[in-house]
């Protein structure tokens, strides 16, 4: 079970994924507009705006690709709670905008982040 972010330590791998996915993103353009955005359906690592659309973004570290890799490990169940999530965050906005689901894979440091738009859809 992943612990929300303030329950992990800040150099724990998870935290050090996310803070390199995003230091990554925001180099693509994009802005962030919430980190660890936590409810009781779940947490959403990251949302940010690529130009006029939200991003949900669910960033994943892995050593290496035994077992499928990063990219495998975000599968059904975990995509439902991530869009139930994202389904709560919108409720609070007056407007909803377009949006988009992503996902960011974090390897070893001499690897880049794998990005893929629209990694999935509800």
């Amino acid at each position: 079970m992943k612990l929300p972010r303030l329950l992990q330590a800040s150099n724990s791998k998870g935290v050090l994924a996310e803070k390199r996915a995003l230091s990554y993103l925001q180099e693509q353009g994009l802005y962030l507009v919430c980190q660890n955005y936590y409810c009781r359906f779940g947490e959403i690592d990251l949302i940010m705006l690529d130009q006029d659309t939200l991003v949900f973004i669910e960033v994943r570290y892995r050593k290496n690709s035994n077992f499928g890799g990063a990219f495998a490990s975000i599968n059904n169940r975990k995509q439902r709670k991530i869009i139930t999530t994202a389904k709560h965050y919108l409720s609070s906005l007056d407007n909803e905008p377009f949006c988009r689901f992503d996902a960011v894979a974090i390897g070893s440091e001499s690897t880049p982040p794998a990005w893929i738009k629209n990694a999935f859809q509800e």
